[in-house]
């Protein structure tokens, strides 16, 4: 079986996951696009070369009955309302994040779906499919190094742009790590605390840069999380992981070291989307051979709305100064790990 794909919005994303379903990964094609600016759609079609219909309207690509399955790419405040279109039309939907803006709107994915009556929704968190993050969880889950205690994290960039505000720091850069730490450990979070050290003079005059996110789990695990923006020199996440026999780390990025000009070095990579590249390939044909085999499987609806609570703390959190409880209800059974 071929998977018919039709893919909402054709901004930088959209057009990578494209060009992966087109021609990098098997057995899905694109028949279908939409974009509020329907002239780039078609651009995107034409230059790539697909044999893909342009639809003006999303909910009709959605209903088309030639579209087994939808991405949606577009402008993050959509997400919900296409989300939640794929689900009464009983389509499995794959959503870049976020799954909404609002932890409300997350929460009315979860009932939607649930009163559908089976997955349908993968959030796109693509670090669990990293070959690291990977290789770091099978040493905790096998007991390499005792019980995790501790985690120091960082997520680094080398410069932001004008519109990168401070809560960004939260809603667009940590939540990388809320997601893939929680799912580290296996865990869930119940506070969060954020530090301000001494701004760097690189960081924009309206921004707070860097900052030191504290998180704790339910089983008491502590967690460090430093979000350096404007660091200047790469493209840099590190994870460490403390437990009671042994340390774990997250491995660097593949690159080739060099003995040149009296110096040892190591290249340090700038963009964010060579250092996942293959994590992004791997979470999409993972989505494809899902639903070709009739499930949908990966971060789901649930994760998507618990990382929108824990978000909404931190920036709670951030602007109060305060140690922020993290609310959660208890996780239903319809998302219980398979």
């Amino acid at each position: 079986m071929t998977l018919n794909i039709g893919v909402i919005g054709t901004g930088a994303i959209g057009q990578d996951h494209i060009r992966r379903c087109s021609f990098a990964l098997s057995g899905a094609r694109v028949v279908a696009v939409n974009d509020i600016h329907q002239d780039q759609a078609k651009k995107v079609v034409s230059d790539l070369g697909i044999a893909a219909e342009v639809y003006a309207d999303a909910h009709e690509l959605i209903e088309a009955a030639n579209v087994d399955a939808i991405l949606v790419t577009s402008w993050g405040p959509s997400h919900e309302e296409f989300v939640l279109s794929a689900i009464r039309a009983g389509k499995p939907v794959f959503c870049e994040k976020p799954l909404a803006v609002t932890a409300a709107g997350c929460k009315s994915i979860v009932d939607a779906e649930m009163a559908f009556g089976r997955r349908l929704v993968q959030v796109g968190f693509m670090r669990p499919y990293d070959q690291g993050y990977r290789a770091l969880k099978a040493a905790i889950d096998g007991g390499r190094i005792g019980e995790p205690l501790m985690i120091h994290a960082a997520h680094r960039n080398a410069r932001v742009g004008q519109a990168y505000a401070t809560d960004m720091a939260i809603t667009d850069t940590l939540i990388h790590e809320i997601n893939v730490l929680g799912w580290l450990l296996d865990d869930h979070y119940v506070s969060a605390q954020v530090i301000f050290p001494r701004k760097s003079s690189r960081a924009l005059a309206h921004l707070k840069d860097p900052q030191i996110v504290l998180l704790e789990t339910a089983r008491g695990t502590r967690i460090d999380v430093e979000v350096f923006v404007n660091c200047q020199y790469g493209y840099d996440i590190q994870c460490e992981v403390v437990g009671e026999t042994g340390i774990a780390r997250l491995p660097e990025p593949s690159s080739v070291q060099l003995r040149s000009e009296a110096k040892l070095s190591n290249e340090i990579l700038v963009d964010w989307k060579d250092r996942f590249i293959a994590a992004y390939d791997v979470e999409l044909q993972a989505f494809i051979d899902a639903v070709v085999a009739g499930r949908v499987g990966g971060p789901s609806a649930w994760d998507g709305y618990t990382a929108a609570v824990t978000a909404d703390a931190c920036v709670a959190a951030q602007r109060s100064g305060k140690v922020e409880p993290i609310e959660l209800p208890e996780r239903p059974a319809f998302y219980a790990p398979a």
